[in-house]
């Protein structure tokens, strides 16, 4: 397998948000880029829309999220994702301080992660 994407989703506890995103942008990414991850993006989903067809019309229905967070991390390959995974998850830094904050602020049961591999015009590579 060659570089690939993950996507990650999270649910953000209610009214959150804003601490979460403090919490990722001074604390986490720094962290993990420190430790050799390459982030690519971090996005507060405000809405989402899905496009149906009704009655032989194309509608666009529009649901407000808010507390939905979702991120972008490239890794070269299968191996270089767990040795990066090992050097962060199991880290006495995460374990002790970084991820008792993670658990008030994610509901860590709702994070989905989905690998993705650039397609030839991706200007993501």
């Amino acid at each position: 397998m060659s570089a690939f994407f993950e996507l990650r989703i999270y649910q953000i506890a209610p009214g959150k948000m804003n601490e979460w995103v403090s919490f990722m942008e001074k604390t986490i990414m720094p962290f993990q880029v420190e430790k050799g991850m390459v982030i690519h993006g971090s996005f507060v989903m405000d809405s989402s829309d899905q496009f149906a067809l009704e009655n032989g019309e194309r509608v666009m229905n529009s649901e407000q999220k808010g507390n939905t967070y979702v991120w972008i991390r490239r890794f070269e390959n299968q191996d270089e994702k767990v040795k990066l995974y090992k050097a962060v998850y199991e880290s006495k830094e995460w374990l002790e301080n970084i991820a008792p904050t993670v658990a008030k602020l994610v509901d860590r049961n709702s994070i989905l992660v989905q690998n993705l591999s650039s397609t030839p015009l991706s200007v993501m590579k």
